[in-house]
């Protein structure tokens, strides 16, 4: 255990995530996800949400200011307009951790590309469908 870090950030993906650097991608995935046959690192978070977990990284890692874009969840096929309650959740994770970013969706393939494309997926049990997400890392700016 440490303090100020949540203790749902295990060993594993703490060193997964000090290790990853600026414009890295970590991916969060929900039980369906195919994480096994699309993960370069894979990190087993059984046990744990999507949005606990994404709550948890982004307490610990900032997210990329110098792009566009640093957050991605799934789009629906033939759905553009529609939006699962899980989508709320995480917009609001993102909101409180780093607030201006906003959560780009990516159709089909685009987004399984990006995440096999991550450096590390964290697998967790979410039963919730569409419940993934895609962070892309910042820095860590020094004291003024």
């Amino acid at each position: 255990m440490l303090k100020g870090i949540n203790p749902i950030l295990g060993p594993e993906l703490l060193m997964i995530l000090r290790a990853m650097g600026h414009g890295d991608e970590i991916a969060i995935v929900d039980g369906n996800y195919p994480a096994l046959a699309h993960a370069r690192r894979l990190v087993r978070a059984d046990g744990v949400d999507a949005v606990t977990i994404a709550d948890a990284i982004l307490s610990v890692m900032p997210l990329d200011d110098f792009v566009d874009h640093a957050a991605f969840r799934p789009g629906l096929r033939n759905e553009p307009d529609r939006h699962e309650p899980i989508f709320a959740e995480f917009e609001a994770v993102v909101a409180r951790h780093e607030p201006g970013h906003a959560i780009v969706p990516l159709q089909g393939d685009a987004f399984y590309e990006r995440v096999k494309g991550a450096c590390a997926i964290v697998a967790t049990t979410e039963r919730r469908l569409f419940g993934n997400l895609v962070l892309r890392k910042g820095v860590i700016r020094p004291d003024s």
